[in-house]
């Protein structure tokens, strides 16, 4: 990645985000951001040297609120604040979400509204830039009065302590990561400790990273679903345009009936089950696709939309406003998009449910319309898919209890000061499991499909099925006795997650919607 991504004060786009945290392009921050956060900087150090307390400059933090700081104390009080919020367990969190999260943090500094001075922005992207990746954990987040212990973990290292790893992944001493990149660490002012860890950045960069992932894949899912109508000889009739839009008016049913349709056309199987006309209707798994899939994408839409105004927003608390007040506020609780987190596992589970149903058809014979057992080369010697069903079964099951709602949950802190917290970082964490799930179940889908259209042959089937398949046949061979499976699905989840396979279809049925 060699695009610079420019860090203003009028924030990212998504894209921007991605292209940091995935795709490690580089970072600068524009002079004008610069000269912005030096101008309200002043007027932090204007209330850093009167007489009235203000919280976040000359007072202690959360149920500490009113005890009053010397100006003696207050390098201590900020480093205080980011050593004790270093406080998470568990598991660390992968480097992308790390580096989504400092970057979302950098961003809002940028904006002139926290107070900090130039040198901390910086420095952060300075850190993002040399590849230096803080060590965070898995626990440690309520998700309000920010992702706290996450943020004090990357907060930390821009002081020269804490654990961090090299861009190649290996765990080294944070002042040699610093002093091999040439940068220095912090002394961190007033206010700055408190504008480094207040923030929905963790939530939301796993938002932005979802929103991606799922964006892909419920295009797959469409792909998939063509597949399997193929595969289980059903009808393209209930794809049609007009049973769509103007009957019921969701544009992602429309989207996703479109997709369909297009990606059936010229399938020589379909063409077949018309001219026998011996049914009249396809099971759900089939015939309901669209609305199923269509309701995922107007719920990703809607999670867009609060991702964006997210993305647009400058957290932190108390803040700096235009006239140079400073205010407190409850900007920082995570509710918004902890609860679109939340929907996303949820319908994420419902497609991954609907993919584990068409799958299982396609290996019943009693209702797979002449396909052998499980796909089995010699039923009863072999076994065909009859467990990779199973593996998409306890995939999909998974799926469903994270499907249970992070954010109605509220577990009161900071001896009853902070007494409602949003579980927005635990909504975004298990979204991400779900994510990988909905992939997997989607690959098992994928090669089950695929295995039942090449036991229509000589049927054809759609010339964007076929691209799908040729690029499949690469990684994963077609029928035959029974080989060592779990190989050929991790293939077909590589193949989806790259997204070589959407690209082989897309260059023949055209850009899905």
């Amino acid at each position: 990645m060699t695009t610079t991504v420019t860090l203003s004060s009028s924030g990212l786009t998504p894209a921007d985000v991605l292209a940091v945290a995935r795709g490690g392009a580089p970072l600068r921050l524009d002079p004008a951001a610069r000269e912005e956060i030096a101008r309200v900087r002043a007027h932090i150090d204007a209330l850093a040297g009167g007489s009235t307390p203000v919280y976040g400059v000359s007072t202690g933090f959360g149920a500490l609120a009113d005890t009053s700081i010397p100006p003696s104390m207050r390098h201590a009080l900020q480093r205080s604040l980011i050593r004790s919020h270093a406080a998470g367990a568990g598991p660390e969190v992968e480097p992308e979400v790390v580096r989504a999260l400092m970057l979302l943090r950098a961003k809002t500094l940028a904006s002139g509204r926290t107070g900090v001075r130039p040198l901390v922005v910086e420095t952060m992207i300075a850190l993002l830039n040399a590849g230096i990746t803080p060590i965070v954990h898995e626990f440690g987040s309520l998700g309000c009065s920010g992702d706290l212990a996450p943020l004090s973990h990357c907060a930390i290292v821009l002081m020269g302590e804490g654990r961090a790893r090299d861009r190649d992944g290996v765990e080294r001493p944070v002042p040699e990561l610093l002093a091999e990149a040439g940068i220095e660490p912090v002394l961190l002012e007033e206010k700055e400790g408190l504008a480094l860890i207040n923030g929905t950045d963790g939530m939301l960069g796993m938002l932005l990273i979802a929103l991606a992932d799922l964006e892909q894949l419920v295009r797959v899912a469409d792909l998939t679903t063509a597949l399997t109508v193929q595969g289980l000889r059903g009808r393209d009739s209930v794809f049609r345009p007009e049973l769509h839009m103007p009957l019921r008016p969701h544009p992602g049913q429309a989207d996703s009936a479109a997709n369909i349709f297009a990606l059936l056309e010229g399938s020589a199987i379909v063409a077949d089950v018309a001219a026998e006309g011996s049914r009249v209707q396809d099971a759900y798994s089939l015939r309901c696709a669209p609305q199923v899939a269509g309701g995922v994408r107007d719920t990703i839409a809607h999670a867009r939309t609060v991702a964006e105004r997210e993305l647009a927003a400058a957290i932190d608390n108390p803040v700096v406003l235009e006239d140079g007040t400073v205010t407190s506020n409850g900007n920082f609780h995570g509710a918004p998009v902890a609860y679109v987190l939340d929907f996303l596992a949820v319908v994420a589970a419902d497609l991954a449910s609907i993919a584990e149903r068409r799958t299982d058809r396609m290996l019943d014979k009693s209702r797979s319309h002449g396909l052998p057992p499980f796909l089995a080369d010699d039923p009863g010697v072999d076994s065909g898919f009859m467990i990779a069903q199973y593996t998409q079964a306890g995939l999909v099951s998974e799926m469903k209890r994270l499907a249970a709602p992070a954010s109605v949950d509220s577990i009161p802190s900071s001896a009853m000061q902070e007494d409602h917290v949003s579980m927005g970082w635990h909504a975004a964490r298990k979204l991400r499991t779900a994510v990988d799930c909905l992939r997997r179940v989607l690959a098992i889908e994928l090669i089950t499909s695929t295995r039942a259209i090449d036991l229509r042959a000589p049927l054809a089937p759609s010339a964007a099925s076929a691209a799908a398949i040729a690029v499949l046949r690469e990684r994963v061979e077609g029928p035959g006795p029974d080989r060592f499976l779990a190989p050929d699905i991790a293939a077909a989840e590589e193949l989806l997650r790259d997204g070589t396979i959407l690209a082989a279809v897309e260059e023949v049925a055209g850009p899905l919607a």
